[in-house]
């Protein structure tokens, strides 16, 4: 099977279509004794190019193919967040709902030229380093490296990268205070 010019094994095929399929529209990790939250990770487990122990995926949670996922022990992925393959996220990272990360944007610095005609520019990974906490709406713009021992405060516009012990907060962002 070819998905975006790679090649994957038929069961992370199998395990694509009963995520998408069946599986991301399962409860909420609280609720009827985390049954979705088990059967997510199970098949994230054989999606993911690493999948760490503990880890929790949301309801509606959608990653692409996420074959180049990769997560960390005890991490999560919101309840309808929004990331693309290839995301890197750390040990000990706490993401809220309905979090939007891009991995591309418009190419616009041709004025002689109409935006929707100068294409897509190049895909930028986004990295989110160990024990940080995104909170609920936040929204990332492509290639954002989110420092290890931060906080992303909910409704959050990530335009530009921070230290760690950061904690983050408006549109656009801004440093409000350091944790340390």
């Amino acid at each position: 099977m070819h998905i975006k010019n790679k090649q994957i094994s038929f069961g992370k095929f199998v395990a694509l279509v009963l995520y998408y399929g069946i599986a991301r529209y399962l409860p909420c990790s609280n609720t009827y004794g985390n049954i979705g939250g088990y059967v997510m990770r199970y098949l994230c487990k054989h999606i993911f190019k690493k999948c760490g122990k503990n880890v929790n995926i949301e309801r509606k949670a959608w990653f692409a193919s996420g074959i180049d996922v990769e997560i960390g022990d005890n991490s999560g992925i919101g309840i309808n967040a929004h990331i693309p393959n290839g995301t890197i996220i750390g040990k000990d990272v706490m993401m809220g709902p309905n979090c939007f990360i891009l991995e591309i944007n418009h190419n616009y610095n041709q004025t002689d030229i109409p935006m929707n005609q100068q294409g897509m520019g190049n895909k930028k990974i986004t990295i989110i380093g160990d024990d940080v906490w995104i909170g609920r709406d936040v929204f990332m713009t492509p290639g954002r490296r989110v420092s290890s021992h931060s906080i992303v405060a909910a409704r959050t516009v990530l335009v530009r990268d921070f230290p760690e012990w950061s904690i983050v907060g408006g549109n656009p962002s801004q440093l409000i205070k350091s944790r340390i």
